[in-house]
């Protein structure tokens, strides 16, 4: 599958923080020649003093924070290395941005949230994280905005891809070796393709370098996939599309949150209203259960060619 025309032209080097992960995998593919990726340990987040040395050596136009600590339960004991990663570190990052005058795309997640609402969060809703790991993320977009007001913070959540570690690969794995599944049906939010995520990060680039960078585009805004559901609703969705694929179809049997503990508590709830996104960048993320369609059609393509 060929990756789609970029809305990024002609310009300096965009840099990415980060490599390995699924966003900047995304943005590689998908932001075309200008986007430049660095990770560790040339750029670590958990040596925040190490990151001006990659500023000028790139000197870039614009900057994407796609590096975080993403190991949720694990920061529940880990706290100083989320902390680093998670609020530290971006914070050196927009203070270089700001310092350079150049845009800075910072990407949160949903579980700065604790998901009691009842109705899709609003980025006017305070936050009320129920871990270390939304602690240290809140943190961070305080941080990050305080250092540079311009910054775009953009919270995702359940992220997904071709590549990587994510729920969805762990599904269609477990799927083929099983006939029965157990998955959490009691927690809610929108699936979100890192590829989308990627095309909307270029496109708000891609305004940014024709009109400038406008005083209200700094703040934080939800980019999560149209639509929503739960992980239970998520797993036969994706195993729904492989079994079009010949992959056998498991019984996929929902469970409560609490038959399935874990250190961290998850937001039961973490539905993101997406409007302010549209309104001010006219960028909406397609529906979910189209995108996780060619993330499974890819993948096990992908899968039966090598």
């Amino acid at each position: 599958m060929s990756a789609p025309v970029s809305p990024l032209g002609e310009g300096g080097p965009i840099l990415v923080i980060g490599v390995n992960g699924q966003l900047a995998q995304s943005l590689a593919a998908r932001g075309g020649p200008r986007i430049v990726t660095i990770g560790r340990p040339e750029a670590d987040l958990d040596r925040p003093e190490g990151l001006a040395a990659v500023f000028d050596k790139v000197r870039p136009v614009a900057v994407v924070n796609a590096a975080a600590w993403t190991a949720v339960d694990l920061a529940e004991t880990e706290t100083e290395g989320a902390a680093r990663a998670n609020h530290h570190g971006p914070a050196e990052l927009a203070r270089l941005c700001a310092r350079d005058g150049i845009p800075f795309i910072h990407v949160s997640t949903d579980y700065v949230f604790d998901g009691d609402k009842g109705e899709p969060y609003l980025e006017s809703d305070p936050t009320c994280p129920t871990g270390v790991y939304g602690r240290t993320k809140a943190e961070g977009e305080q941080a990050v905005l305080a250092a540079h007001p311009d910054s775009i913070i953009l919270r995702t959540a359940w992220v997904y891809s071709a590549s990587g570690k994510n729920f969805v690969r762990t599904m269609l794995n477990a799927g083929a070796k099983n006939p029965t599944l157990r998955v959490v049906g009691d927690q809610r939010g929108n699936p979100t393709s890192s590829d989308d995520l990627a095309d909307a990060i270029a496109a708000i680039i891609a305004l940014i370098e024709r009109d400038g960078l406008r005083p209200h585009y700094g703040g934080i805004y939800h980019a999560v996939g149209t639509g929503e559901t739960t992980w239970h609703g998520l797993a036969v969705a994706a195993l729904e599309q492989a079994a079009t694929h010949g992959r056998p179809m498991p019984e996929v049997i929902a469970i409560r949150t609490e038959d399935w503990p874990t250190p961290a508590k998850r937001p039961a709830d973490s539905r993101l209203d997406t409007t302010k996104l549209a309104t001010v960048f006219g960028v909406r993320l397609p529906p979910w259960r189209d995108s996780l369609r060619h993330t499974v059609d890819r993948l096990l393509t992908e899968t039966a060619g090598s």
